[in-house]
């Protein structure tokens, strides 16, 4: 194993580029007292603007996974849980993975996690995924099975894609993006958070569920793989699944196709809405309805 070293974008004078990185490394023994302290005012300001705003699979994850503002978990007791529940393991990572090394590991039931958590003045943004990002916002979910076989199942396609069509990586990176990163979820008490990006940014958790927020469209596996992203603003547009057995379900079939007719497709810009989204909004009684139900 290297010397874990902090891996971030590159400031240049055409802006921030990303930094690429492949190495594995240990956790290290123990953190600064600081970084525990991020951990913890991190940690306890989204656990408390979570509830009833995430969904209960999260929270209920987070909550066997024995996670709390005391200290940084260890990998190690952290991957004794999910081993024995859905397969997964922590590897730990200095930054950003090629997208290649990052679809391997998935596809063999490895999530990449940094091992170095953002400084104090870095609370309420950071352009890459720190320690807190990923461990908080993307290993919860993990020990979902359902969900732990689509983050599987997405690796797989992404090797696969790399291999035979990397046009199609553009549409591939657009579903993680809109699921993984930025999903919400309709639930019978109505819509909650579970993309990692949301779920771990304080910003974000409540504007996502705004009444007067951005676009909410009915989940569309080409709309998806079809719609442009911001990275340096909140969504224009968030996706909604029914439940992860959907998202699992609709992203089970060869791609190919997809990405076939995708191709010869001028994309959708983010924040735009088709004639066909199915959107949800804010209904009279404070509950959640598509425009068929209004």
């Amino acid at each position: 194993m290297n010397e874990p070293r902090r891996v971030e974008h590159q400031q240049t004078d055409k802006g921030y580029v990303p930094v690429y990185t492949t190495a594995i490394i240990e956790q290290p023994a123990d953190y600064p007292a600081a970084d525990h302290d991020t951990w913890g005012t991190l940690y306890e300001r989204q656990r408390a603007l979570l509830v009833g705003r995430a969904s209960d699979e999260f929270l209920q994850a987070q909550d066997a996974m024995g996670m709390s503002p005391d200290r940084i978990p260890r990998f190690s007791e952290l991957n004794e849980i999910l081993g024995k529940t859905t397969g997964w393991t922590i590897i730990g990572v200095e930054g950003l993975l090629p997208e290649l090394d990052f679809f391997e590991h998935l596809a063999n039931r490895r999530f990449p996690v940094s091992w170095w958590i953002r400084r104090p003045d870095q609370i309420d943004y950071i352009a890459e995924p720190d320690l807190f990002h990923d461990l908080f916002g993307h290993v919860p979910l993990l020990m979902n099975p359902v969900f732990a076989d689509y983050m599987q199942a997405y690796g797989a396609g992404g090797v696969k894609a790399h291999a035979i069509d990397p046009q199609a990586l553009v549409h591939l990176t657009r579903l993680y993006w809109y699921t993984v990163e930025f999903g919400l979820i309709n639930t019978a008490q109505g819509l909650r958070i579970y993309g990692a990006g949301i779920v771990s940014s304080k910003g974000e958790s409540l504007y996502s569920l705004e009444d007067d927020a951005p676009n909410r469209i009915g989940f569309d596996l080409e709309r998806i793989m079809h719609t442009r992203y911001r990275i340096d603003t909140y969504q224009k547009t968030y996706f909604v699944i029914d439940s992860f057995e959907q998202l699992m379900q609709a992203t089970a079939p060869d791609f190919t196709p997809i990405y076939q007719r995708l191709h010869a497709q001028e994309a959708v810009p983010a924040g735009q809405v088709l004639e066909t989204d199915r959107v949800f909004h804010r209904g009279s009684g404070q509950g959640w309805a598509t425009d068929g139900d209004v």
